[in-house]
């Protein structure tokens, strides 16, 4: 029998009042790198509006591991703040989840004035200057990093951590063999370049216990060519299952550094994005942005397909993401074995969505999937429809 979504449910450790999350979009809340009012009446909202988890995002593992040097980074003088918003999320019924990770060759060096760490030396186009290649002291440094953070989110009262190893950020960059040229234990054959996934994991998971749950959202497809996907995701993914470190997958797809809209169907905002961006950065993507914000059409339950090979493949729990705006949507996941739903925009655009749909299995969201959002990371996610401020 299918799931029920709006009944309570386990993950690993943690009960949920229901299968619905709050995928992790960066807020634009956090102008110090610590928690803001603002940041935690966004969760709050959230949690109010009847998600069983909602996802802070993003909380890095190290300083240089930021997009931007307004993100938050765990260290002990941010628990106070994220004290504060679990409490908060908590108060609404809801759980909360911190996503932890390092951006990698995402990381804006400019910004965070520290050098971005890639798998090899490369061109970044974020901070157009060159990443530097991480040692193995850096890796094994960002290794701990992030069992620390998690060691960090059980003192701030979290749930659960979401270890990002999608979107080219820097795990995920260790699996693409197009960014990934390294000839050391961590580069070359698909098992060297998983090794920095699994023995994160590993960490994590030695450091909590059952504390809290353990997720990864993880890269189905990179959407680039010569990157990572195909039957090698799908391998990573069996290996994650198999070494029994996490509690579920959260299946994406898109690559920040080079289609991120592969991820983000429907329209393109190409002109409010320039307009995020200083000089010369704004007018390069005026320019040239059609060939890195290229256009997918969005539907419904978008990733359904590609997640089933995941779905036929894993005794994991999985969660689907993408077009996930509909009590439709959200049946159509449980019936095809996805234990959890992810939802980004639709909430942004109505953050008592669940509750609504719990109460009219009719409702959706009224979110036009224009993508005008997006920008909007620079200065407060919103939707601009909603909230044209």
């Amino acid at each position: 029998m299918p799931h029920d979504a709006f009944q309570p449910a386990r993950l690993g450790p943690v009960q949920l009042r229901n299968r619905i999350i709050k995928a992790a979009t960066f807020e634009g809340r956090t102008p110090d790198a610590l928690v803001t009012d603002e940041l935690i009446e966004f969760h709050r909202a959230v949690a109010a509006g009847g998600a069983g988890l909602t996802t802070v995002a993003y909380c890095a593992v190290a300083p240089e591991g930021r997009t931007d040097r307004h993100q938050i980074w765990m260290r002990p003088e941010a628990v106070p703040g994220l004290r504060r918003l679990t409490d908060a999320v908590h108060a609404e019924g809801g759980a909360v989840s911190a996503q932890l990770g390092h951006a990698g060759p995402v990381a804006n060096a400019a910004s965070n004035r520290a050098p971005a760490l890639a798998p090899s030396r490369q061109f970044s186009p974020i901070s157009l200057r060159l990443t530097q290649a991480a040692t193995a002291d850096d890796i094994q440094r960002i290794i701990t990093a992030h069992a620390r953070a998690a060691r960090l989110a059980v003192a701030a009262g979290f749930d659960a951590v979401e270890l990002h190893f999608g979107h080219n950020y820097l795990i995920s960059s260790f699996l693409s063999p197009a960014l990934n040229k390294r000839s050391d234990e961590y580069g070359g054959t698909l098992k060297q370049r998983a090794e920095l996934a699994r023995r994160t994991a590993d960490a994590v998971r030695q450091e909590v216990g059952g504390e809290l749950a353990v997720l990864a959202k993880f890269n189905m497809d990179d959407g680039v060519r010569g990157g990572f996907g195909g039957a090698e995701s799908l391998t990573v993914a069996r290996w994650l299952a198999q070494d029994g470190h996490l509690d579920a997958l959260e299946l994406t797809v898109g690559s920040s550094l080079r289609n991120p809209m592969y991820l983000f169907r429907g329209d393109v905002p190409l002109r409010e994005f320039a307009d995020s961006f200083p000089q010369p950065q704004r007018a390069g993507i005026r320019l040239a942005g059609r060939r890195f914000l290229r256009s997918y059409p969005y539907h419904e339950t978008y990733l359904l397909d590609e997640a089933l090979r995941f779905r036929a493949e894993l005794a994991l729990p999985l969660v689907l993401l993408g077009g996930i705006a509909s009590r439709a949507a959200v049946d159509t996941a449980m019936a095809h074995g996805f234990e959890f739903v992810a939802m980004g925009r639709a909430l942004l655009h109505d953050p008592d969505l669940v509750n609504r749909m719990r109460a009219d299995a009719a409702s959706e969201s009224l979110c036009t999937h224009c993508n005008r959002c997006m920008p909007t990371i620079y200065r407060g996610t919103r939707c601009v429809l909603t909230s044209p401020g």
